[in-house]
């Protein structure tokens, strides 16, 4: 069995994993909270997985209602090492047709401020760098795991991170144009800040479903059109995830696994001792 510890989030429409063997179903309390649902652990062809829905089973969370520090943390206590997030967006782009797969690789925030974002405070001070958001090495395993699935995939590309739970407007559809951006979504550059300050490696299959409101031939963004690919993209996922697992070692080649050794500031005589036990798990060896 593969020592390494993957970690699945699933988005809109993924609210499991077929082909777990060992399965549990593990909830936990965190000290920011509760995280979406039970954790499903398991191993995937003799590798050690985590599964998590973002919205809850059943979809019973909105994007901004989603506790992304919980998740995040729990993930980091089952010792998973890469989180391998999936969630569906709108394109943004002529040649991300809807049903295609992307694997960003930036973002641009369009959050509004309300959402629980870092893991610091309370005391603690960290600043972690964030300029290359996603880490390549295993957005590089995606991309080859969609090419082997059959997937028409997009490798990069700039994921506007929008509050929702309303889609976006066409005016406003039309300045993320004029951004270059490849597709929009509300849920992945939360998870992504909270992975780098866990020190775990994340990467994103991103479900292309429509072409949100820009487009002038096709029709607008609708729940339903949305749906009916989305049953088609997770099945696709759920292939891609299965290729990726099989092609990832033990070993990081990145520096994901080290990216908070400089990040916090803070004199360490001056950390409250509950915030420093409540961040162990996350950063407690710089403590």
């Amino acid at each position: 069995m593969s020592e390494t510890t993957i970690g699945v989030i699933g988005g809109s429409g993924l609210y499991d994993m077929e082909g777990l063997e060992q399965v549990e179903r593990i909830r936990i309390e965190t000290p920011f909270g509760d995280p979406s649902d039970e954790y499903v652990t398991g191993t995937l062809n003799g590798v050690k997985m985590v599964f998590l829905p973002r919205h809850g089973r059943g979809h019973r969370l909105l994007p901004s209602e989603v506790n992304y520090r919980a998740n995040i943390y729990g993930m980091k206590t089952f010792g998973v090492e890469r989180i391998i997030s999936v969630s569906a967006v709108g394109s943004l782009k002529d040649a991300i047709a809807p049903g295609h797969i992307v694997i960003p690789n930036q973002f641009y925030d369009r959050t509004k401020g309300v959402r629980k974002d870092t893991f610091f405070g309370d005391g603690v001070v960290a600043h972690a760098g964030f300029a290359d958001p996603v880490c390549d090495d295993l957005s590089q395993t995606l991309y080859n795991a969609a090419q082997k699935a059959g997937a028409t995939a997009h490798m990069g590309g700039t994921y506007i991170c929008m509050e929702g739970p309303a889609f976006s407007t066409r005016a406003e559809s039309l300045s993320y144009l004029g951004l270059g951006a490849s597709v929009i979504g509300m849920t992945n550059l939360t998870e992504a800040k909270l992975a780098r300050e866990a020190e775990i490696c994340y990467g994103i299959i991103a479900l292309s479903t429509d072409y949100d409101c820009w487009h002038d031939s096709h029709e607008d963004v609708t729940i339903e059109a949305i749906i009916k690919i989305i049953h088609q993209n997770v099945a696709m996922a759920k292939d891609i995830i299965r290729f990726a697992v099989a092609e990832i070692g033990s070993a990081r080649p990145c520096l994901c696994g080290s990216a908070m050794r400089y990040a916090v500031i803070t004199d360490r005589a001056m950390i409250p001792e509950t915030t420093k036990q409540k961040l162990m798990p996350i950063v407690g060896r710089y403590l």
